[in-house]
């Protein structure tokens, strides 16, 4: 399994938006009025903590960005945490449309010098990548003025839209609509263009690198984030550490970036948070909540009890 997309399917929120900027029919659409719970056909319960002091509660929830429907992961602990809580945060709040989506992605995901993908590839390599492009419906062609991370961004979701995974049920999306319909506001510790940037500086060997291993493995993403929701589902954040834990020795760089620096980063803006009173309910990807360096290590640093809420 391509070492890179462990860690993208629980790290990073703008994994589902690539294919919205240019694949019809799947757009981030407004979210309606009102939004009931996901219809639970099978029972969920990822794993949650909580920080507080004497007025300002922080619960933390990880998430997985694209799922099938029917788990029931909105009920017990989790609901009873987001209904007290007065505010939603997530790692980006979603743009609302298909074209503010394109508007903050395409300038960052088009080769400003020219320089097209297939010649950055050696020729076996745009043989596969072609073949892979192909296989998912789309003309490699079109893409070959992005840089190398775009296309690898969406060839790693359009295979599990197939599977039955849909963005539209990622835990992020359905959250943000329970908050509207609640009347919560909704704050991100990222923007948009901050977490698209993370990509777009990784160093061209990287993103080729990142584009290969998905073009390499791509029959294997359905089973793998399989096993990774399973492991999510059954609120088992030290399983997810360790399905993670080959990619994160493999890629310490991509870690560095993708998880530990924005790691450490958001728990000084939740320490900053914990001198105003209320209460937060924080979604970020599962992966930034599980093994050494996750949000919970850092807020314990700064001397921030973090207790895992059993239920």
């Amino acid at each position: 399994m391509t070492k890179w997309f462990k860690t993208l399917a629980t790290s990073c929120a703008v994994i589902p938006l690539a294919q919205c900027a240019l694949v019809p029919g799947k757009s981030v659409a407004a979210e309606p009025e009102t939004q009931t719970s996901p219809a639970a056909t099978t029972d969920a319960d990822p794993a949650l903590w909580v920080v507080k002091d004497e007025d300002t509660t922080i619960y933390l929830f990880g998430t997985v960005h694209v799922l099938k429907p029917g788990l029931g992961w909105f009920d017990e602990a989790v609901k009873t945490a987001f209904d007290k809580s007065d505010q939603l945060m997530l790692e980006i709040v979603m743009p609302e449309d298909q074209a503010e989506v394109a508007k903050v992605m395409m300038p960052l995901a088009i080769d400003q010098s020219g320089k097209t993908l297939s010649s950055r590839l050696d020729p076996e390599e745009l043989k596969a990548y072609q073949a892979a492009m192909a296989s998912v419906g789309l003309p490699a062609a079109q893409f070959d003025m992005f840089e190398p991370w775009f296309p690898a961004i969406t060839l790693s979701v359009l295979p599990l839209t197939k599977l039955g995974y849909d963005p539209e049920q990622g835990a992020e999306k359905l959250l943000t609509g329970f908050a509207k319909a609640a009347g919560k506001p909704v704050a991100g510790l990222e923007t948009l263009p901050e977490q698209l940037g993370f990509f777009d500086t990784l160093p061209e060997t990287q993103q080729v690198a990142f584009l290969n291993a998905v073009v390499d493995d791509l029959d294997k993403l359905g089973p793998q984030l399989d096993k990774m929701v399973l492991l999510w589902a059954k609120g088992d954040p030290d399983g997810l550490a360790t399905a993670m834990n080959e990619s994160l020795a493999a890629t310490p760089e991509l870690a560095k970036t993708l998880l530990w620096d924005r790691n450490a980063r958001w728990a000084g803006q939740l320490e900053a948070r914990m001198d105003q009173p209320g209460t937060v309910f924080v979604a970020v990807g599962a992966g930034h909540l599980a093994g050494e360096h996750s949000v919970q290590d850092y807020l314990k640093e700064r001397g921030l009890m973090v207790k895992r809420v059993e239920y």
